[in-house]
């Protein structure tokens, strides 16, 4: 299965109870933040995505209000891919609801494009700065595990994932590196580079939805290029749209371990 998911870049793993025990404890804290007005910013797209960066009060082994630590299958394959558990971040809620997308404020129109007909491709940790933007490496996640808080169905913005994108990432960058030292790696434009990538991952990559039930979970390459699909016509969610809980811890080794761990 490992070798599956080098090859990939993606896998899912079933329904179990460890998940469902984390779930019975998590739900309700996410409901209450959708409706806590200190979070009203983070509604974007002319309210279709909820974007819910750190929303979820968990701790570094991921308890939510004295519930159980983050456990299952798929946590335990995702700390085997950077040999152990990093400690968590605060989860992000991500929530969907009918209409995505619309344009995010202060989104260009090649901006808006990008995210209808490209699902605003990209790769986790690489941040666009400044005007004009350009873009960096600079937050090293381990892994991407995504955990759905309600049933949804496969047309309601899921995630979508470029299959075997993540080793033409992990060239890219490692091309666009050399002759750095590790310390100014942080502090090299790496734009023309990765947009060059992206190209090639659309033009060479299978693009797969990514859709599970309640129950279960996924675990993305930290280098996969991804992103969320349109909501279809024939989509069903709860109310509340499509909610994921997606956890991205940081790796330890920084940038030396992003770029060279499987």
């Amino acid at each position: 299965m490992t070798s599956q998911f080098q090859a990939r870049g993606w896998r899912a793993f079933p329904a179990e109870e460890a998940v469902l025990n984390w779930l019975r404890h998590a739900t309700g804290p996410a409901y209450a933040v959708l409706n806590d007005p200190d979070h009203v910013a983070q509604w974007q797209c002319d309210g279709t995505w909820f974007v819910g960066l750190e929303a979820l009060a968990n701790d570094p082994v991921g308890r939510i209000d004295g519930g159980p630590s983050l456990a299952g299958r798929a946590v335990d394959f995702a700390a085997s891919l950077c040999g152990t558990l990093p400690p968590l971040h605060r989860a992000q809620l991500s929530v969907i609801r009918p209409g995505y997308p619309k344009p995010r404020q202060g989104e260009s129109d090649a901006g808006f494009r990008y995210r209808l007909n490209r699902d605003a491709a990209h790769v986790d940790g690489v941040l666009g700065l400044g005007q004009p933007k350009r873009r960096f490496l600079r937050e090293p996640h381990g892994f991407l595990l995504g955990i759905p808080l309600n049933d949804a169905s496969a047309q309601a913005a899921p995630l979508v994932v470029w299959e075997g994108s993540h080793e033409i990432m992990r060239k890219t960058f490692q091309d666009a590196l050399k002759g750095h030292a590790p310390e100014h790696w942080a502090d090299v434009d790496v734009t023309d580079a990765y947009v060059a990538a992206r190209k090639h991952c659309f033009a060479t990559c299978r693009r797969v939805v990514v859709h599970v039930p309640v129950g279960a979970a996924y675990v993305v390459h930290r280098l996969a290029l991804h992103g969320v699909a349109p909501w279809r016509e024939a989509a069903t969610s709860a109310t509340e749209g499509r909610m994921i809980a997606y956890l991205r811890p940081e790796l330890p080794g920084g940038l030396p371990d992003w770029l060279d761990l499987p």
